[in-house]
């Protein structure tokens, strides 16, 4: 038996009030978001904000007065592009709920994004770093202070 219109409509605007307090939440949190990564080399320290940018570089214990030019550019490149991959992939894993369709009202499909089109399509490799972390359930200050716990 189909349910009446006026219960279906009022499910469906208490699922999008829901989504939409979810929305909001979920955009104050990604405002305030920053991932710093250390480069392979551990020389230097790039921070990322919330959209991408780059929000700050750290040149760690002197390392770059012995780098040459061309190895330290190679290291910041690095650090940057990992930093900002990381946030591009919070945005992603932030955002994925809103994209599935609704069980409770089925005319809610959801959308589609394309991930590999807005971020590029390494946001969408699994990476093993990761995959590492998530595993072992390092705490969320860890990254606060860098990889490897030093300031």
């Amino acid at each position: 038996m189909m349910e009446p219109l006026e219960k279906r409509l009022e499910k469906a605007m208490a699922e999008l009030r829901t989504a939409q307090e979810a929305i909001a939440r979920t955009e104050r949190e990604l405002r305030q978001a920053s991932f710093a990564v250390l480069s392979s080399d551990r020389a230097v320290r790039a921070t990322a904000g919330p959209q991408g940018e780059l929000t700050g570089i750290e040149f760690l214990e002197n390392k770059y007065r012995d780098m040459s030019p061309q190895e330290l550019a190679a290291s910041v490149l690095e650090a940057a592009s990992a930093a900002r991959l990381k946030m591009n992939r919070h945005v992603m894993k932030a955002m994925a709920p809103f994209t599935e369709p609704s069980s409770e009202v089925p005319e809610l499909k959801g959308f589609e994004l394309d991930w590999e089109k807005m971020f590029g399509p390494e946001v969408l490799r699994e990476d093993a770093e990761d995959t590492a972390r998530d595993s072992r359930q390092s705490p969320a200050w860890r990254d606060a202070i860098g990889e490897d716990g030093e300031n």
